[in-house]
């Protein structure tokens, strides 16, 4: 999820956080209260800061996590998970994306753009 979409959606950010709880991962990572906040990454030349909505921990690996929402805005989102699934694949992370309903034809379209139609989806 994109910036601009944070307090529209926060409630649903705290049911993938408890989803991903309720799954075994630990040091969880996340934009949201009563959470530290994950790494920012920033693009050189431009004001641009890509954040991980949900960072978290299982079997010692590092997990990145993203929420799947409709957005006004799908040229940066598209552009936030290619970057992060780049991240990922360098330093041998995992990355996925969890969507709720209504957004599943959103997210598969989305994907299907950037060409990762191979990453499988958390439904919650």
């Amino acid at each position: 999820m994109i910036y601009q979409d944070k307090e529209k959606y926060s409630d649903i950010l705290e049911n993938s956080i408890n989803y991903l709880e309720n799954r075994g991962f630990e040091n969880i990572k996340a934009d949201a209260v009563g959470y530290d906040t994950p790494k920012s990454y920033s693009k050189v030349g431009s004001n641009i800061n890509i954040t991980p909505d949900i960072v978290a921990e299982k079997e010692g690996r590092k997990h990145y996590f993203d929420l799947s929402l409709k957005s006004e805005m799908p040229k940066l989102l598209k552009s936030k998970w290619l970057f992060l699934n780049t991240l990922s694949a360098l330093k041998s992370h995992r990355f996925r994306i969890i969507t709720t309903r209504g957004h599943f034809q959103f997210t598969n379209s989305m994907l299907e753009d950037i060409n990762l139609t191979n990453k499988s989806l958390i439904k919650i």
